[in-house]
């Protein structure tokens, strides 16, 4: 064949000398990751270490990894203990050292309630950069699958049956015990094991029943404020109209707990709620954002184990750092509504602007640029009011921002970064996860507007 190839002389390119310097240019991400560490407050972090042993690694350099493994979609601590050797961004950012993935796990695990602080460092460092000036701001959720697995789970309907089929087996255990004295039992059976093990089987079970009954009170408290609204709303329409309302009269909540409420042994803390991308359930925790217009950067970001977001509305414009200053406005779907949020919200110096109910997906021209709707009468409900806003041209051009702002963040979340699970257990740890990869996900998109500047 007389066509020529380049070919590779890969013994010559094994006796290749790199440079970092000339591998990662001036404006790449693991350069601007390093240069943000340097400017962190991280005494916090460094007041827990003992004056004794050998010298540790840096916090810095540990943070600068799991953070710049977070932005590049690298969540294992044995996969970034990996890359210190192999690729050079991490072997730059650990300074040509190899911290072990024992090391990072531990650091990542401890340190979680000082990487909420660091977290606010970055976000006051965009704001002295200019990027950031908080105004307007959008809020959404989406489930993240939790550290456990759907089969450790068992519904409180089995668990009632296993815990009864458990004690009628040490209560024969028992029987056989007292018949067995002065004769033989099976070489291989040891009674007092058996029902040692059945007994810390039925405590385990009654730790998992003593929750999900917890949460069935929880639950009922929510729903009865929920239907009391829906009562109160009812009966303001009927004196308005004088006439009884259509539609069936909402129905009060069932307290106790239900035969399908679910508990997880592998993790208890997290629960069975809808997928975001089917129709199927699984262990997820509840995660939300909020999201400045402007920058696109995460202001504020919260975690909790709530299958809706309704009750999540309130903490999760809480989390925004005071020194941030107070936004203006605040855009949320259908399913953060309730009268309680708007009043929480106006309560806060917060214009909500939050769907009353689903709205189509195509609109026509005359909807698109229709004039504001007629005022309201004066005893409008909570809910009218709120939807008259949502109609309005501000309200319209306002709630249409969320799809280029929040909604752009949590898929770049999932779908680029590809962070769809918790490495770590328990919603006081999965929260410090979730903080982390809103730190890391703020630190690539300060990047790209200082880049841009």
């Amino acid at each position: 064949m007389s066509r020529k190839f380049k070919n590779a002389d890969y013994e010559k390119t094994l006796d290749l000398q790199i440079r970092l310097r000339d591998a990662l240019p001036p404006e790449h991400l693991a350069r601007f990751v390093v240069e943000v560490m340097a400017m962190l407050d991280l005494s916090r972090i460094y007041a827990q270490y003992s004056e004794m042993g050998a010298p540790p690694y840096a916090p810095e350099v540990l943070l600068g990894l799991l953070v710049y493994g977070y932005a590049t979609g690298v969540f294992s601590t044995r996969k970034i203990e990996q890359a210190t050797y192999e690729v050079l961004p991490f072997r730059y950012i650990a300074g040509d050292m190899h911290p072990d993935h024992a090391t990072l796990a531990q650091f990542r695990q401890q340190f979680l309630s000082e990487v909420k602080d660091v977290f606010v460092q970055v976000l006051l460092i965009a704001q002295a950069m200019g990027h950031l000036a908080v105004g307007n701001v959008s809020l959404d959720g989406s489930k993240i699958h939790a550290d456990a697995s759907k089969s450790q789970a068992v519904s409180y309907k089995r668990l009632v049956e296993i815990e009864a089929f458990l004690q009628r087996e040490v209560e024969e255990l028992f029987a056989l015990a007292d018949a067995a004295e002065g004769r033989p039992l099976p070489a291989e059976m040891n009674i007092q094991d058996e029902i040692a093990r059945r007994q810390a089987q039925l405590a385990q079970l009654a730790e998992a029943k003593q929750v999900l009954e917890a949460r069935a009170q929880a639950r009922y408290q929510a729903e009865q404020a929920e239907y009391e609204a829906k009562q109160r709303e009812r009966e303001e329409k009927a004196q308005r109209s004088g006439k009884k309302p259509p539609g069936r009269p909402p129905q009060p909540p069932s307290p106790g707990p239900r035969d399908k409420d679910q508990y997880n042994f592998t993790d208890p803390e997290s629960r069975i709620m809808k997928n975001s991308r089917d129709d199927g359930f699984d262990q997820h925790y509840n995660a939300q954002v909020v999201v400045e217009h402007d920058s696109r950067l995460i202001v504020g970001q919260w975690l909790c184990d709530q299958p809706t977001d309704t009750q999540a509305a309130l903490p999760t414009i809480d989390s925004l750092p005071l020194a941030l200053g107070t936004p203006t406005t605040a855009n949320l779907d259908t399913g953060y509504f309730s009268p309680d949020n708007v009043a929480g919200f106006e309560a806060r110096g917060i214009d909500p602007y939050i769907a009353t109910g689903r709205t189509p997906h195509h609109h026509s021209w005359r909807v698109i640029f229709a004039d504001d709707p007629p005022p309201l009468p004066s005893d409008a409900s909570v809910k009218q009011q709120m939807a008259y806003k949502l109609h309005t041209q501000i309200g319209k051009a306002l709630y249409a921002l969320r799809k280029s702002t929040v909604e752009p963040v949590i898929g770049i979340i999932k779908e680029i970064l590809g962070f769809r699970q918790f490495s770590l257990r328990g919603l006081f740890a999965a929260a410090g996860e979730w903080t982390l990869v809103c730190l890391a996900y703020n630190l690539k998109r300060l990047h790209t507007l200082q880049v841009a500047a």
